[in-house]
């Protein structure tokens, strides 16, 4: 059969959330992944040095005896230099949320005004502290990422020594700013690479595949797979996995959030082999992001094989994207 091994798999973006739902799904990405970098939008949000080593350890009892490493984030706030000072040693970004533009994002920032910002860009800047971006205003909703491209190219200007990375990046305009600026990155989810609007409201509205940022037209697919498929230096894989009970999806409000976390491997293997491109995914999926963060992730090999997988219906109370259907691709061993 067909096998691919993949060194030190990382999820540089994901929500393992708190609670019976981390105890869920915190070993359905522990188990595949050597590590993943963690959101911050609990309930409260993680905001001081206590926050983030309570959290940590919540995760690590969640994953139980797996290899593992939950790079911590911060939720963006005005922080004093003295305080990330404190903290860098503890985090590997700070999330930055515009308020109201996803879940628990209320307490995000409200005005891109620099000069309030500067303290903490600059402390970050010189900390080596990544700034990661949830980038959206509160437009038309199909504009949204496009229109938050002036926020990027203010914050890229005005902060050159800062690692900025354009999170869960949904189209051509993102793509376009990569080559831009130096010190702009981007994450990519596999479901950004299979679907567009389409495929969630096009037909009989599909609430599993309902997101923010929500999935664009074709030729916004087309560009995040032109960059995702040769493994641009600057890109990376994020699932952004976000799940939600079954109840709450399939409602009136539908929670926004793909659930991917225990097949994100298994699909990026069908996207990359049908384009002839398996050859990069390692790159992909591991080797940009730790020279990006500047990490050295937990060893593990996961091999994965060419044979039929049936998603199951639910993992705990989450329905997972592809539900029921069959994958090309199966985990066969973690090593």
């Amino acid at each position: 059969m067909k096998t691919i091994t993949l060194t030190m798999p990382l999820d540089m973006h994901v929500h393992l959330r708190d609670g019976e739902m981390l105890s869920t799904v915190a070993p359905l990405t522990s188990y595949s992944f050597s590590g993943a970098l963690v959101m911050p939008n609990l309930v409260p949000p993680i905001t001081t040095l206590d926050a983030v080593k309570e959290y940590r350890h919540r995760i690590k009892v969640a994953m139980e005896a797996d290899d593992f490493e939950p790079y911590m984030t911060l939720f963006y706030q005005n922080y004093s230099r003295v305080f990330l000072e404190n903290v860098q040693d503890h985090i590997s970004a700070i999330k930055l949320y515009p308020s109201g533009v996803t879940t628990n994002s209320e307490g995000g920032v409200e005005s891109f005004d620099i000069e309030s910002m500067r303290e903490t860009l600059e402390a970050m800047s010189d900390l080596g502290i990544v700034l990661s971006v949830h980038g959206e205003t509160n437009g038309f909703v199909m504009d949204r990422e496009a229109e938050f491209m002036s926020v990027y190219e203010m914050l890229a200007i005005n902060f050159p020594k800062l690692k900025i990375v354009m999170e869960h990046i949904t189209t051509a305009e993102a793509v376009e700013m990569l080559d831009r600026y130096e010190n702009l990155y981007a994450t990519i989810t596999v479901h950004h690479l299979m679907i567009t609007l389409d495929d969630v409201a096009g037909g009989m509205l599909r609430p599993h595949l309902f997101c923010k940022p929500i999935a664009k037209r074709p030729h916004d697919r087309d560009a995040l797979l032109s960059v995702a498929l040769e493994a641009h230096p600057k890109v990376m894989f994020g699932s952004d996995s976000a799940p939600h009970p079954k109840h709450t999806k399939e409602s009136c409000g539908c929670g926004a959030g793909v659930f991917t976390a225990p097949i994100a491997l298994q699909l990026l293997c069908e996207v990359f082999e049908a384009h002839d491109k398996l050859d990069n995914l390692q790159s992909f999926v591991s080797d940009n992001a730790q020279r990006i963060y500047g990490i050295c992730a937990e060893y593990k090999e996961v091999v994965l094989v060419k044979h039929d997988f049936v998603v199951p219906d639910m993992y705990g109370s989450v329905v997972p994207m592809r539900a029921g259907e069959t994958l090309k691709w199966s985990i066969d061993r973690v090593d």
